[in-house]
């Protein structure tokens, strides 16, 4: 629902930050359908998302893991009190937030407030899967599972930008298409033969394309999992991975230098975020069909209103 609340007030070595650009992720969607969200934090407002001025109007994007840096041994993600933004705290759905001054980053004049606001979740996500978990090289292959959505996307344009050669497979002959145009070598429906094996899988997708997955791994390959959309129990196949080495490594959101290291790597390349629409808050609920009917390519991003405090 949408209410009016008061202005959050900022804790000690907090900030306020005023939302001018959030983003839909599927773990709002999780959240929604009450999956690792404990009776007793509700209500709280979600969106994990944001971008936009500090209190003294600097453009910022925020980093959205709040954590002890030092209790994960110098990666956040580690820590075992970790919470994304809009698990314990009020998230991005809103016109302002609190979070910590560590997690604020200055947004580059050359990322717009709704480009900013893709990248905390999804593509950091997909970036510590490639280049931090997988340690993709130039001419690498990489299959990435599940075109069109928030970090398949960006990992395909990630992975291009690094000289990887992709493949990527969608249902969609539209997301097929999408896919080349964002750098992917062939875009193959889901559980199609590949032409060759791969080095790296990235997998988001999870029971569908696990076994395709592990067919189009070459052996020694990796497969770094960081979601499974479509179902959390594929069948293991324990005897095909002991036998071909294959590696399996779960990765889960990225940590505050990620997000600097993979700025960088857009600044360098040209590399931007897709959209798929942007919608004011108030049309936040045809935002989550859109991505339960899976009908989206890239990001939904939601802009706050401008004179009303309405929240999530």
């Amino acid at each position: 629902m949408l209410a009016d609340i008061p202005t959050p007030r900022p804790r000690p070595g907090w900030a306020v930050v005023q939302v001018m650009a959030s983003a839909l992720n599927m773990h709002d969607l999780w959240t929604l359908r009450g999956v690792g969200h404990p009776a007793e934090r509700l209500p709280i407002v979600l969106g994990c998302d944001a971008a936009g001025y500090d209190e003294d109007g600097n453009e910022v994007i925020v980093y959205p893991v709040i954590a002890d840096h030092d209790a994960g041994a110098g990666d956040e993600t580690l820590d075992p009190n970790r919470a994304l933004l809009s698990e314990r705290h009020d998230g991005a759905f809103a016109q302002y937030l609190t979070i910590p001054q560590r997690n604020l980053i200055p947004k580059p004049a050359w990322l717009s407030f709704d480009e900013a606001a893709c990248l905390p979740v999804a593509w950091t996500t997909a970036y510590r899967m490639l280049f931090t978990q997988a340690h993709i090289k130039a001419g690498d292959r990489v299959l990435v599972q599940g075109a069109g959505g928030g970090v398949a996307s960006a990992a395909i344009k990630l992975a291009a930008a690094a000289g990887a050669v992709v493949y990527a497979t969608s249902r969609s002959a539209t997301k097929r298409a999408d896919a080349l145009r964002w750098g992917a070598r062939a875009a193959l429906e889901t559980g199609q033969r590949l032409p060759e094996r791969v080095d790296v899988v990235i997998e988001t997708v999870g029971e569908a394309t696990w076994s395709h997955s592990l067919k189009s791994l070459r052996p020694g390959g990796t497969v770094v999992i960081a979601g499974a959309t479509s179902g959390m129990n594929p069948p293991a196949d324990l005897g095909r991975i002991f036998y071909l080495q294959q590696r399996i490594l779960g990765s889960t959101g990225s940590t505050r230098a990620e997000l600097v290291a993979m700025l960088r790597l857009l600044d360098a390349t040209g590399v931007r975020p897709v959209i798929d629409r942007t919608l004011p808050l108030t049309e936040i609920h045809k935002g989550f069909q859109l991505m339960l009917d899976g009908s989206l390519t890239g990001k939904v991003v939601i802009h706050p209103p401008t004179s009303t405090k309405e929240e999530l």
